[in-house]
């Protein structure tokens, strides 16, 4: 993996013309944690869990970036991760570096009482290494407010202080920001609607993959906009009807049921067909390599909105690019996320919270001048990727370039 990112980063450099020894800066991580977690399960016996947390670069700010509990959580994913931190972060132009941590747990496997000793614990094996100024972590797969609030109140028992801005994605209630439970959806609908416009699709037709916090909320957005949905999916299947879905209706019933396939009066599709209908944008937001060279000449879509991290594979965003398809690359598409991350820390640090319609007209702002930046670095929009990837690395480069 981190083969490959060296081997993008001098690819990239010669294309924005950064120097070699920032190339060599780039290609390492600066820090890297690593840790074994030592639990009491609920019925006495003891698990111990690997755990790792990665400062890639912090030359633009302190280190911001998830925490996943995956049971295929490494040091190298990790590692991975945190560098692509550092370039979303750049790409909408907040002031940080990127991190990235991880244990290595199915905590669908743990009690609640457990799965909060082993968020405690990861909290003590790294507290050197976090901050408000030095390492801000937040939720990621399989993390959520509550795992973020029991490491905030383990972190303030450590360092004797209130500091709220030590972590974001919290609850409300201690110091969370409005908006954040639908950030990643907002930033990508917002960038989307400028793309739209470019390309002139002002009502297009929809298909959205994946039905999580991303999808669920992007299909909620489109509707409203008064987009026709036809196509949405979760792990278990889609549904497809042309002349729209209900999408409060398919709210409910994934609620309910706990998948959209229960939705009544339309068709079931699976996943790999509802990446090749016939619609305007296509919006994968489940998981990665979901477009690949095997079914790439297939997809039909005008536009494609990567709210999913690395859904379309290198190989396939190149003939998709032949083929005229505007891609609308991760690092730009689902940083809404983070964005808000940026603007609760903000919050935290000067006191003072601001009220949805702020933060929206705030989120709005970041994302659309991301996309304008980034637009302006692309030679045109079917390479918004490479402009996006140029832009970020030019940013840390700059940074570089006044510290050393």
């Amino acid at each position: 993996m981190m083969e490959k990112i060296q081997a993008f980063l001098r690819e990239v450099g010669r294309s924005a013309g950064v120097e070699d020894w920032i190339i060599e800066v780039l290609s390492k991580p600066e820090k890297v944690y690593k840790a074994t977690l030592t639990i009491k399960m609920d019925d006495g016996t003891i698990r111990t869990f690997p755990a790792y947390r990665v400062q890639y670069n912090t030359a633009r700010g302190p280190a911001k970036g998830g925490i996943r509990f995956h049971p295929n959580v490494t040091e190298e994913e990790v590692t991975a991760l945190a560098f692509w931190m550092t370039i979303k972060n750049a790409v909408v132009n907040i002031p940080y570096g990127g991190g990235k941590g991880g244990v290595a747990v199915n905590p669908k496997e743990l009690s609640r009482n457990e799965l909060e000793r082993l968020s405690r614990a990861y909290v003590r094996a790294f507290a050197e290494a976090f901050g408000v100024d030095k390492d801000i972590p937040a939720p990621d797969v399989y993390t959520n407010p509550q795992i973020m609030a029991w490491m905030l109140d383990e972190f303030e028992t450590i360092v004797r202080r209130k500091e709220p801005g030590f972590i974001t994605g919290k609850p409300i209630s201690l110091g969370g920001s409005l908006v954040r439970d639908i950030a990643t959806a907002l930033g990508g609908f917002y960038v989307v609607e400028e793309v739209l416009r470019d390309v002139d699709l002002e009502k297009p037709t929809v298909a959205i993959q994946g039905f999580g916090n991303a999808g669920s909320n992007f299909a909620r957005l489109a509707s409203e906009a008064g987009w026709k949905v036809i196509a949405v999916s979760d792990s278990k299947g889609g549904i497809y009807d042309p002349d729209g879905l209900d999408i409060e209706e398919v709210l409910r019933t994934k609620k309910e049921t706990g998948s959209v396939i229960n939705y009544e009066g339309a068709r079931r599709i699976s996943n790999e067909e509802l990446l090749t209908l016939d619609v305007d944008l296509l919006v994968p937001a489940a998981i990665e390599n979901v477009i690949t060279e095997k079914n790439v000449e297939e997809v039909k879509a005008k536009v494609i909105l990567e709210l999913a991290n690395g859904p379309t594979t290198p190989e396939a965003d190149r003939i998709l690019q032949k083929k005229g398809v505007v891609v609308v690359p991760d690092v730009l598409a689902n940083a809404g996320g983070v964005t808000v991350s940026y603007f609760e820390w903000v919050q935290n640090r000067t006191g003072e919270y601001w009220k949805e319609e702020e933060v929206k007209r705030k989120l709005s702002e970041k994302m659309k001048t991301a996309y304008k930046d980034v637009k302006e670095e692309s030679e045109d929009l079917t390479k918004l990727r490479e402009g996006a990837y140029r832009l970020a690395v030019k940013r840390v480069a700059e940074a570089l370039r006044w510290r050393f």
